[in-house]
């Protein structure tokens, strides 16, 4: 490997001798290979530091077709890896100076890796988001001509109160049926947990998103977690249910696994 040249890592699993899926592409169009040691396999690229370097990363971060290209090579590559056996995934641009780094990372760490690969083997993630719709009522109200609306009128104060009182109490029915939610799935679910929900822009609705979860299932519970989500759903609202994925929530290891 030369000095301008780093291993990008993707993801490790057990080392069962398996050969790297055929043909698997990973960022940049670099093909993905494999770095054993300690019972474990990574999953890596070769990759330009002139691209994936610390400070073109730095720029790079902010280029969002930059990062979705990225993001969508590094998730396949997961998913690949994933689909054959139990997998670890590794945070997006993790990116080592070389392969003796990752060899390093996989004797070190190697008892973590195991239980995570433990954790997560016969399971899957998947994700559920539930929006709601805000009432009519409870956006504030419209300005209108005269002096009401920009002065101190009684009636002006009055409508603009209770179109706050309105927007809150929208806000909390629709919390409390998001907590509805996750407690039914969380309990079928080995593991849970609840990422910040998006803004609008980045989930490209108007809604309100109140719940956005991610659910660790054993395989064999998959059809009952999404007839779960069917019952809620037809209980009213709208959920939106993803998956199944590599366990990208409950299997990484972000200390010690960085740039």
């Amino acid at each position: 490997m030369t000095a301008d040249a780093g291993t990008y890592l993707y993801a490790v699993a057990r080392d069962t001798g398996a050969p790297v899926p055929g043909g698997l592409t990973g960022v940049a169009g670099t093909p993905v290979r494999a770095v054993r040691a300690s019972g474990l396999v990574a999953y890596v690229s070769t990759v330009s530091l002139d691209e994936f370097g610390e400070e073109p990363l730095s720029r790079s971060m902010e280029d969002l077709d930059w990062l979705d290209a990225t993001a969508r090579a590094h998730h396949h590559v997961v998913e690949a890896v994933a689909a054959e056996a139990p997998a670890v995934p590794v945070r997006l641009v993790t990116v080592y100076s070389g392969d003796e780094q990752v060899l390093a990372l996989l004797e070190e760490r190697g008892d973590d890796f195991g239980e995570a690969l433990s954790r997560v083997a016969g399971r899957r993630e998947w994700g559920v988001k539930v929006y709601a719709e805000p009432d009519d009522q409870a956006a504030e109200p419209a300005e209108q001509g005269g002096g009401a609306a920009t002065g101190p009128g009684a009636a002006y104060l009055k409508r603009r109160q209770a179109g706050l009182r309105s927007r809150e109490e929208a806000w909390r029915r629709a919390a409390a049926r998001a907590e509805r939610v996750h407690d039914v799935l969380a309990s079928i679910a080995v593991a849970s947990r609840r990422h910040r929900a998006q803004d609008p822009q980045l989930s490209g609705r108007k809604e309100w998103m109140v719940l956005n979860g991610a659910y660790l299932v054993d395989d064999d519970r998959a059809d009952e977690f999404a007839r779960a989500v069917d019952d809620l759903r037809a209980q009213g609202g709208e959920l939106e249910l993803t998956g199944p994925w590599a366990p990208y929530s409950f299997a990484t290891l972000d200390e010690g696994v960085a740039p």
